[in-house]
């Protein structure tokens, strides 16, 4: 692995970037601030499997580009109510929650780095109780592996001394032909049902079946040829930004989760994980402000996020899987980028 200084955040403090290498040559470069990946080269590929940003100061000003999201990954309405107490979480002007909340984000933080060696990083970060307005001390662990596979693998544990809800992820955005559009690239989910939401993206409590829908990617589609539904669902969030259940054959069985293709390349991805679902995102709220490495601006559908998590609102909604994590217990979660 090779450590270098990769720049300084805006109150000095220093961030440094850690590029793990396998044996067939494949590259990751992964920031300890946020555990943000910049880059995903393939064996042999200059191309960048990620949409990275310009520098540093654009990853903290984002906070939440290519980054690990917590404690609560997605969105929450109004706070949560756990053991009889509520807890009301910083909120925007319509009551929702999203990632945490972007003023305290995960992403911008320093974590600590405990393990390191050729082809993995280990990074920890100890969430103090009351952050972000989620009670508990939750201590967060997150290894990064390159595999012989050709693999990033995200190893997630965390544990707490207090009830809490905890919902992680990691948001990359990839885009396999390395910049451009992704609307010629192939999608495929191994999602039968997805869960409807409102029109400010809270979940309703439904769980829909895809079919006859935007949302049905069973079989490789163009994310172009329905990214811009007029679809109710589609026309609320302008475009993807929804969160699919994953077929599972158990409970927390590392399954794949979905496929990208890039024609023009022929380069692949395939994401598998343990988690429930997984929130597709075709980049649609980028407003001109963000610049890739490159020095373009960024546009919509420009990278599809493919986040692995459990579902938006649980706390909230019953008959969606449980988010709290007990004293005693420990949270573990796994996902893998298999690019081919």
């Amino acid at each position: 692995m090779i450590r270098s200084f990769y720049g300084a955040k805006g109150d000095g403090a220093a961030v440094h970037a850690h590029t793990l290498k396998n044996a067939a040559g494949m590259t990751a470069t992964v920031l300890d601030m946020g555990g943000t990946i910049t880059a995903i080269h393939p064996p042999g590929q200059t191309a960048n499997m990620v949409l990275g940003l310009k520098d540093l100061a654009a990853y903290e000003a984002s906070g939440w580009w290519n980054c690990l999201i917590g404690r609560y990954a997605n969105r929450l309405r109004g706070g949560f109510t756990l053991e009889g107490r509520h807890y009301p979480l910083a909120q925007n002007e319509h009551g929702v929650t999203l990632h945490g909340g972007r003023g305290e984000s995960w992403g911008i933080r320093i974590w600590d780095v405990t393990a390191a060696r050729d082809d993995a990083v280990t990074l920890r970060l100890l969430s103090p109780d009351g952050d972000q307005g989620f009670p508990g001390n939750l201590t967060v662990t997150v290894t990064y592996t390159l595999t012989a596979q050709n693999e990033l693998r995200l190893d997630y544990e965390a544990v707490t001394d207090a009830p809490t809800p905890v919902n992680l992820t990691n948001h990359t955005y990839f885009n396999l032909a390395g910049q451009g559009p992704v609307t010629g690239q192939l999608l495929q989910l191994n999602a039968d049902h997805f869960t409807p939401t409102d029109d400010r993206q809270i979940p309703s409590g439904a769980i829909a079946p895809v079919a006859a829908t935007a949302l049905d990617y069973r079989k490789a589609t163009m994310i172009g040829a329905r990214v811009d539904s007029t679809e109710t669902q589609m026309a609320l969030a302008r475009g993807y930004d929804h969160n699919v259940v994953l077929n599972k054959t158990a409970p927390g069985a590392l399954e794949w989760a979905a496929r990208l293709t890039a024609p023009e390349n022929g380069h692949g991805l395939e994401l598998l994980t343990t988690e429930p679902g997984m929130q597709v995102y075709s980049t649609n709220n980028v407003n001109g402000s963000q610049v890739n490495a490159a020095g373009a601006v960024i546009r919509p559908r420009e990278a599809l996020a493919l986040e692995t998590q459990h579902f938006p609102d649980s706390p909230n909604k019953a008959a969606f899987p449980d988010t709290i994590l007990r004293p005693g217990g420990t949270f573990r979660s796994t996902t893998v980028m298999r690019f081919s």
